[in-house]
């Protein structure tokens, strides 16, 4: 399968709406803690968006129940993602997952991170930081002619060594003037990937986000018709960046830089 490639100019576009998107998350990071909302966390994210020119990514994207309302992702504890932000407060212990999306200039940015609020437990602590560390092992072994098959199956064995379940049902994407381009990106191998294996090439632009739970990797959506959660109510983790495989390598594009 042909993916579309970008270009150094594109990349270096898609690197300022992942600055943003960096930002942001920082921003917010910053914010989060006991007693504050998710609404507040939504309206400082729209804020920074909007004063930057850019637009929400996710907001107005449509849904089986309508429009997603947010313009952040805001997932808590046994919410993997697409957690819709509101008026649910932060508490210690929690484990809160922000995704946020912005078009810059006509391309897009997407990261997720996972935040530990106050003190937790040494699962929650060892999911965050598998989880976490599967990201870091793709960024690591990413680069041109490398198999994804080879780095997915890396990713999961992380995973698997803690018992812990690798989301199967959202996986990463191609990323560039629209937010979901293909490839599909998934954190553990198929037979579908084993038949149309993704091989890296210069120009492909990759948004890789392991989703992790402590149990089952099965997981059901809520009647809001967004709101993703674990089937066994056991918490998750998720972490996102915004890849571009280069000549020698791979580049961040939402590190910040």
């Amino acid at each position: 399968m042909a993916y579309k490639l970008k270009s150094p100019r594109e990349i270096e576009l898609m690197r300022e709406a992942g600055r943003l998107v960096r930002q942001v998350l920082d921003h917010l990071a910053g914010v989060a803690a006991p007693g504050v909302t998710t609404a507040v966390l939504n309206d400082e994210a729209e804020r920074m968006c909007r004063q930057a020119g850019a637009q929400c990514l996710f907001k107005g994207v449509p849904g089986p129940k309508g429009p997603f309302p947010g313009a952040i992702c805001c997932s808590i504890n046994e919410q993997v993602v697409h957690g819709i932000p509101g008026e649910r407060k932060i508490a210690a212990g929690d484990l809160v997952s922000i995704d946020f999306g912005v078009r810059l200039h006509g391309y897009c940015g997407d990261a997720a991170t996972t935040l530990i609020i106050g003190e937790v437990g040494e699962t929650r602590r060892r999911l965050v930081d598998v989880t976490r560390r599967m990201l870091e092992v793709a960024i690591e072994m990413a680069r041109p002619g490398e198999r994804w098959s080879t780095i997915a199956a890396a990713m999961k064995r992380l995973a698997d060594e803690q018992k812990f379940g690798v989301v199967r049902q959202f996986v990463g994407h191609g990323i560039g003037t629209e937010m979901h381009e293909d490839p599909k990106v998934p954190n553990y191998v198929s037979r579908a990937l084993k038949a149309h294996d993704i091989v890296l090439t210069e120009g492909l632009v990759l948004a890789v986000e392991p989703m992790v739970n402590v149990g089952t990797e099965e997981v059901n959506v809520l009647a809001d018709g967004w709101t993703v959660v674990t089937a066994d109510g056991q918490p998750s983790a998720h972490f996102e960046h915004m890849l571009a495989i280069t000549a020698d390598g791979v580049d961040v594009l939402t590190d910040g830089r």
